[in-house]
């Protein structure tokens, strides 16, 4: 799964790199968490970095408060679920990141790592977005869910799953292009080359997002 990342990139960086242009500022964020404003690009704004909610509100929803809010979306059930297959048809999203956390299980209990590509360049996870309005108030509120594979073989040795880091600009635009079918969208969703990323063990310091500072980065 993936439970929490970084966006330390500055928006000159993200405007750079993904030929967008932030909406509002955004702080660096060392410990990026579910119900936080996070940076995405919508496949219905592809030159705008907006900052939306992390965990998936779909628009069906009557129960704010029962609301389950998934943080994440397995690759290989989107099709299955309608919530998931409309979306995949219709919101698709790129994740703004420059790394993230898994915590790896051990007989000392879970250990927290920090997993980022070798060039430690910012990158962009695949997700899905929609809308839901507050009938009562009549506000829109955006949120999205990032898509999760089987682990690469670097992945394998820390957790089940990881996170779909698309490969770079020529998958982040096929990614969010309405051209192409839900099928070709699917095959866009699978491990991030091995050696192209890297990680490290960190303090599990990490482990509460309240604790948002250079510090949560540095090895243990």
């Amino acid at each position: 799964m993936c439970g929490r990342y970084t966006t330390l990139t500055p928006a000159a960086g993200l405007a750079k790199r993904f030929g967008a242009t932030l909406t509002e500022p955004n702080e660096p964020n060392y410990n990026a968490a579910p119900s936080q404003r996070l940076p995405i690009i919508t496949n219905a704004a592809p030159d705008k970095i907006q900052l939306v909610q992390w965990g998936l509100i779909p628009g069906w929803v009557q129960d704010l408060k029962k609301a389950v809010k998934p943080i994440n979306a397995r690759a290989e059930t989107l099709v299955d679920k309608p919530s998931f297959r409309q979306l995949l048809q219709r919101r698709r999203c790129l994740v703004l990141a420059d790394s993230f956390y898994e915590w790896q299980q051990t007989p000392q209990g879970k250990v927290p790592h920090r997993i980022l590509l070798q060039d430690e360049q910012p990158f962009a996870f695949a997700g899905l977005w929609d809308e839901w309005l507050d009938r009562q108030t009549g506000e829109v509120l955006p949120t999205f869910t990032i898509i999760t594979t089987e682990p690469n073989e670097l992945m394998a040795r820390l957790h089940t799953r990881m996170p779909v880091v698309l490969p770079g600009p020529e998958a982040e635009q096929a990614w969010l292009a309405d051209t192409l079918s839900p099928a070709d969208h699917q095959q866009l969703l699978v491990p991030y080359p091995t050696d192209g990323m890297k990680e490290y063990t960190v303090t599990t310091r990490v482990n509460s997002p309240a604790h948002n500072d250079a510090e949560v980065l540095e090895a243990a």
